[in-house]
């Protein structure tokens, strides 16, 4: 749902938002674990994307971002999208070191299409934050 209502674009997404996160805490209360912890990454990742006025909040995304790496600490996604946030709140030298945990992430076949994606996101965010530092 979440990766539909982003792909809508923003104005569209913010209508689902609500059903969205509630069922992302339905996951939790129910089973926190499931999927490496993906309903932690994508109330990690709601949080950030919403604005604060709607419910947003910064401080709750990286906290679900980072419980989400206590089910998978080399979850590429999780760790592109702290990496994000961290951009997003100035904080460079903690988002590069974040971008370079992906690169080295081992392979993890059940992820395989999603880890290349992020990796290759990665390595261009990388080279376009060593060319702006």
């Amino acid at each position: 749902m979440g990766a539909l209502a982003e792909s809508f674009g923003r104005r569209a997404g913010l209508k689902y938002r609500k059903p969205i996160k509630e069922e992302l805490e339905t996951v939790l209360r129910l089973d926190a674990p499931f999927l490496q912890g993906s309903a932690d990454r994508a109330l990690g990742r709601w949080y950030f994307k919403v604005p604060g006025w709607l419910g947003g909040d910064k401080k709750l995304a990286e906290e679900h971002l980072r419980r989400s790496l206590t089910y998978n600490p080399h979850s590429t996604s999780s760790h592109f999208f702290l990496a994000e946030l961290m951009l997003d709140q100035g904080r460079k030298a903690e988002a590069r070191e974040e971008l370079r945990r992906i690169l080295q992430a081992p392979p993890d076949p059940e992820w395989e299409p999603e880890n290349q994606d992020f990796k290759q996101k990665a390595t261009a965010l990388l080279k376009s934050l060593d060319s702006n530092p």
